[in-house]
């Protein structure tokens, strides 16, 4: 099955011939991978960068099995792990509360129509697959809260706003950027705020 990737890691496909030039669909299929296994913790933003870069020169497709070998299987074709990222997502809501939250899969762009819905999109635990991600808002009324976690710079300059207002809660990346996302459209009424996680209180013994 398209997109579907072996237990050791690796594309389903390359394996078999591990000197084969490697295509430019191997290639983004790996880096997919990687950057699958970043968001869960399991690679560094060091990490990531070095084999990312490694990745887009590769020649063969040894080079790439290589890349994802200590990695934990993946599936980017729906198997209730990991679902195919579309390349665009539309909600149009009114009223009731929209939320993204926990291992949902994020597009490469998000479109948002929306009246009076208040909107909570946490990337903390997302599936992200690609370095960007543009949120494009026509929203009326109550707020959005966008959550990010380490390397996400979340850039609000072409938002329109009327009667609404931003904070950016959120600490500028210590290490390399792995994910850049810009805020475009109108926000009108209500406010948007981009903060980190919250930290849990742990009750001294």
């Amino acid at each position: 099955m398209p997109g579907e990737i072996s237990p050791a890691g690796k594309p389903s496909g390359l394996g078999t011939h591990p000197e084969l030039r490697a295509s430019h669909a191997d290639r983004d299929r790996t880096a997919d991978i990687l950057r699958v296994a970043a968001g869960d913790g399991r690679l560094t933003s060091d990490e990531l960068d070095q084999r990312l870069e490694v990745a887009l020169s590769a020649r063969t497709v040894r080079e790439l099995a290589e890349l994802t070998a200590d990695l934990p299987s993946v599936s980017l074709s729906g198997d209730g792990v990991v679902a195919e990222a579309k390349d665009v997502l539309r909600i149009e809501q009114k009223w009731s509360a929209v939320k993204r939250e926990g291992r949902w899969v994020v597009p490469r762009r998000l479109e948002l129509d929306l009246e009076w819905c208040s909107v909570t999109l946490d990337l903390t635990q997302a599936v992200i697959t690609r370095g960007t991600l543009e949120i494009d808002i026509d929203m009326r009324g109550k707020n959005l809260t966008l959550i990010v976690g380490p390397g996400t710079v979340v850039d609000t300059d072409a938002l329109m706003l009327e009667h609404s207002r931003v904070k950016n809660r959120a600490q500028a990346p210590a290490g390399p950027t792995t994910l850049h996302v810009s805020l475009t459209g109108e926000k009108r009424f209500g406010r948007v705020l981009v903060r980190g996680p919250r930290k849990s209180l742990r009750r001294n013994p």
